[in-house]
């Protein structure tokens, strides 16, 4: 029977054997700290340095998304301002629109929240738009209650006319001496434009159109100042009138329209005489 102690003898014979085989020509045996991280891929780099590298957390792992994560923070808080920005200016025109439709009748009081309603979105952007209409003279805020549509007689429409008058006619008779035919010809596309709006019968529709036309004239002007102030003025007078009819009729429509079309064929053909008498007629019975 074998001693007990050539048993022992004989294990740590092989233990002993084996130290060659995993540490080749005697290199010196790794620290207690690298001995730790023998599990570690051999391109994971020293524990120590990952716990002295910045922003890891306590045990040496750093998390890898901490700086992806910044921008699309920065992105989606930049994202909603766009986005009221845009509703808002939506729900202005569509205010806008139902001004001239007589969808929003002169003297009667709108809450930010019901037309939200109407228009599908919360009444934030609506206040907005409102305050805005506020600053152009279309409504007036109602304290606790939302805004009233202002209410215009004959007699401001009249005043409205005057100043679009003094403004645009002297500029599109000035223009009529200076500006070529070919260049008058190019307008013909929006003179024709407000022929067909005001074939629909929409006053809307037809609004936007004579807006676009007039401010295309006037923009060969040079001067965007003017053309600002003239537009704005000119959307005040399509606004409807306080117990008037909620929109003039087709035939007016058609008629006003066509006063685009002879203006232009004077000023191609440069009939000043011609051009004289259809501005100041055209301006007389604005809008």
């Amino acid at each position: 029977m074998p001693h007990p102690r050539t048993e022992d003898t004989r294990a740590a014979v092989r233990t002993d054997d084996t130290r060659p085989a995993a540490n080749p020509g005697n290199v010196r045996p790794a620290p207690a700290d690298e001995t730790r991280s023998a599990g570690r891929p051999e391109n994971a780099g020293p524990a120590r340095a990952d716990r002295a590298r910045p922003g890891a957390d306590a045990g040496g792992s750093r998390p890898a998304h901490t700086e992806e994560a910044r921008p699309a923070v920065r992105s989606e808080a930049a994202r909603p301002v766009v986005q009221r920005a845009s509703v808002r200016g939506q729900i202005v025109d569509a205010l806008r629109t139902a001004l001239v439709a007589g969808e929003l009748a002169p003297g009667e009081v709108y809450s930010a929240p019901a037309l939200g309603e109407r228009f599908g979105v919360s009444a934030t952007p609506v206040r907005e738009a409102m305050q805005q209409l506020a600053l152009e003279g279309a409504v007036e805020v109602v304290p606790n209650r939302g805004f009233r549509v202002i209410e215009r007689g004959t007699r401001e429409l009249a005043e409205l006319a005057e100043i679009r008058g003094l403004i645009e006619v002297p500029v599109m008779l000035r223009l009529a001496r200076t500006v070529p035919a070919a260049r008058w010809a190019e307008l013909r596309p929006l003179a024709e434009a407000t022929v067909r709006a005001a074939s629909s019968g929409c006053r809307a529709t037809y609004a936007e159109s004579d807006r676009s036309f007039h401010r295309a004239v006037l923009a060969l002007a040079g001067n965007a100042q003017l053309v600002r102030i003239a537009d704005d003025l000119h959307r005040r007078a399509q606004w409807p009138l306080v117990g008037g009819p909620v929109s003039r009729g087709r035939a007016d429509l058609v008629a006003d329209a066509a006063e685009h079309t002879a203006l232009l064929d004077a000023l191609i053909a440069e009939d000043l005489t011609v051009v004289q008498a259809l501005v100041r007629e055209h301006f007389t019975g604005a809008p």
